[in-house]
C-alpha cells in the first residue's frame, strides 16, 4: 500500500463504514492520520489485473509496552464489488504471512456480531472468538444505539 494507493483505500474503507456494520467511525480519515495510524510494513492492497485495488489489509499497535510488541490489531475492507472473490482471505494470507516473518505473535480485531461474513473469513484464516464486548460502545450512525464487538485472535503457531 503506498500514498497512489490513497483514493482508493480510502473510498473502500468509507465504503465498509457506510454498510453500518464494519467500524463505530462513520468517515474516513485523511490519509495523513490513516497513514500514521497503521504500522510500515503490513499495509497491503489487492488489485486487479489493471491494478485497481480492490481491498487492503494493515495494522496498528494496540499498545506502546514492550511487552506486547509482538501483538497488533488490524483492520481488513474488501470493496463491496469483489466481495465473496477471495479477496479477504489473500489478504488475511499475506498479513499473517508478514507479520510472522516480523516476529509478530498476536493478531487482533472486533468485529461487530452481525458482521457474520467477516467472522466467517476470520474464523477460516485461523482466529478464534476470545469473547463477546457487550454494549461496548454507542454506534451514533446507527440510530445512536449500543452495539457489543466479538473480540477475535490469531496466535502464531510459529512465533514463540
Amino acid at each position: 500500500m503506498t500514498a497512489a494507493d490513497a483514493p482508493a483505500v480510502l473510498a473502500i474503507y468509507q465504503a465498509g463504514m457506510d454498510g453500518g456494520n464494519a467500524s463505530f467511525e462513520h468517515t474516513a480519515p485523511t490519509w495523513t492520520a490513516f497513514d500514521a495510524s497503521k504500522l510500515p510494513g503490513h499495509r497491503l492492497v489487492a488489485v486487479d489485473d489493471h491494478d485497481a485495488v480492490l481491498g487492503w489489509v494493515a495494522i496498528s499497535a494496540v499498545s506502546g509496552r514492550a511487552v506486547y510488541a509482538g501483538v497488533v490489531e488490524h483492520s481488513v475492507y474488501v470493496d463491496p464489488a469483489a466481495r465473496g472473490c477471495g479477496v479477504g482471505r489473500a489478504l488475511l494470507d499475506a498479513l499473517i504471512e508478514s507479520t510472522e516473518q516480523a516476529g509478530i505473535w498476536t493478531i487482533q480485531s472486533g468485529v461487530f456480531p452481525e458482521n457474520t461474513a467477516s467472522l466467517a473469513l476470520h474464523r477460516a484464516a485461523g482466529f478464534r472468538t476470545v469473547g463477546v464486548r457487550e454494549r461496548v460502545g454507542r454506534h451514533t450512525t446507527q440510530g445512536n444505539r449500543w452495539r457489543d464487538v466479538v473480540f477475535i485472535e490469531r496466535r502464531s503457531p510459529l512465533v514463540d
